[in-house]
């Protein structure tokens, strides 16, 4: 007869056996972790996701994606097998909370430096208007672009689904700061088209203490007072008025800065001549600008330009306030969602 004892002591395998093999080689998981996951319920507004855990994790339908979405369907498929972010440690049900919104966050911002870096032009949509700007959205991520950096005559209410070129003013993934430039990347086309020494058309667009801004098809020039004449001028009220149709000459094209500089003052053929008779400084620009450029060759090869270029540079004031950015208006505005 065999001793039913002796059997349960060679074969037996305690609750507190197996629970201490499962503790053995179980996986440690932390928040921050990246893990790989297979999908195996969909609910309502969530989805379990077994890693690998004693419990299945859980990810609310809010963490499913950087953009909203109104069913889980929209992007986990059963027993699908993807990567996903521990968002926080286990409930008191042993449950981890899982997110794919923290990692397509990550690698929104690791492209949009990227980006940056490549001084890169990018197309997005206006989603939205505040009174600081306009709302688009990079790579999933919000972007705010300032008033003063959209070149249009629209009305910003009107720009709501209007698709725009625009370049990177500001990324910064700590502050969760993305600011972009409309009216620089404007500037860059339009500088392929432009040359230093080229005459064009433009129409005052507005008038400052320090000069006038020009609009030379679609973009804005600024026309220092000191390169207005080689007279002294007070104020460039004096000379012009907004709607003026003038023509000026191009004496810098700051590509990084997105800024055109102008002249007349190179264009007189007389010195005060854009004070006393500005028709005659239109009649001649193109002569003018000629000797202008032929000038500008003799000066190539190191020695120093005998026409000396004042730009924007010089005046700051005026560089700060053609390209303020309304800073008070931008962390509302890029909150990610």
């Amino acid at each position: 007869m065999v001793n039913q004892n002796t059997v349960a002591m060679d074969v037996g395998f305690t609750h507190e056996d197996f629970a201490a093999l499962l503790d053995k080689y179980d996986y440690h998981f932390s928040p921050g972790d990246v893990v790989a996951g297979t999908v195996f319920s969909l609910e309502p507004r969530g989805a379990l996701i077994d890693i690998g855990a004693k419990t299945a994790a859980y990810i609310p339908i809010q963490e499913m994606s950087i953009n909203r979405i109104d069913a889980p369907e929209e992007v986990l498929q059963s027993n699908e097998t993807r990567e996903f972010f521990i968002l926080a440690d286990e409930n008191e049900d042993g449950q981890l909370t899982l997110s794919i919104r923290r990692i397509e966050y990550m690698r929104a911002w690791e492209r949009v430096r990227q980006l940056q870096a490549e001084d890169a032009t990018v197309r997005s949509l206006v989603f939205a208007t505040n009174r600081g700007g306009a709302l688009v959205r990079i790579e999933g991520l919000r972007g705010f672009i300032p008033g003063s950096h959209i070149s249009t005559r629209k009305p910003k209410e009107e720009l709501v689904g209007e698709e725009l070129p625009l370049k990177f003013l500001e990324v910064d993934e700590e502050r969760n700061r993305l600011v972009l430039s409309h009216r620089r990347a404007l500037v860059e086309r339009k500088m392929n088209r432009l040359e230093v020494g080229e005459v064009v058309i433009g129409t005052v667009r507005g008038i400052k203490p320090y000069g006038a801004f020009i609009d030379i098809g679609g973009v804005s020039g600024l026309l220092h007072i000191s390169e207005i004449s080689h007279d002294h001028i007070d104020t460039p009220h004096s000379v012009f008025n907004v709607n003026d149709e003038v023509k000026v000459m191009i004496i810098d094209l700051d590509a990084e800065r997105g800024r055109i500089s102008l002249s007349t003052k190179q264009l007189e053929p007389e010195p005060g001549d854009m004070v006393k008779n500005p028709q005659v400084v239109y009649d001649k620009a193109e002569e003018m600008a000629a000797k202008y450029r032929e000038n500008m060759k003799q000066q190539q090869g190191g020695a120093v330009p005998a026409i000396e270029i004042p730009v924007a540079i010089d005046a700051p004031a005026a560089v700060e306030e053609e390209v303020e950015i309304e800073v008070e208006a931008i962390p509302e505005a890029i909150e990610a969602e």
